[in-house]
């Protein structure tokens, strides 16, 4: 079964960084565009940045220069290094995948819009 596993959230202050991985698992042949997602207290979700797998990634304007999207595509994983953190960037990120292709057995693929379980991020001022 294919899945995606956040890590690498927690609590900084404000002017620091935090790296959050995606590992996704199973049986894969193929993940076409990856990013990431976040839900702030609010409720508001918003979509922080993508990456397709070529390595072209875009930004939200409001992390543009300070969150930096990679992937490793023989991993099946997808990073987002984020520095200079705000009290307004808390929220619980999301990875997801656009569209992945696997190999398990009675599985229809391509698997759509699959997300993870979400990592908590908290920016104390």
């Amino acid at each position: 079964q294919v899945r995606l596993v956040e890590s690498g959230g927690g609590l900084v202050r404000a002017g620091g960084s935090l790296r959050l991985s995606c590992a996704a698992s199973g049986s894969i042949f193929k993940i076409n565009d990856m990013g990431w997602y976040r839900r702030t207290p609010g409720n508001q979700r918003e979509l922080v940045a993508t990456i397709t797998t070529g390595g072209f990634a875009r930004y939200v304007n409001s992390v543009e220069g300070r969150f930096t999207i990679s992937r490793d595509n023989a991993e099946n994983t997808v990073y987002l290094q984020m520095d200079s953190l705000k009290p307004e960037d808390t929220a619980v990120y999301y990875c997801y995948a656009d569209r992945i292709y696997g190999g398990d057995v009675g599985v229809h693929y391509p698997l759509v819009d699959v997300w993870g379980q979400g990592t908590l991020v908290t920016v104390s001022s």
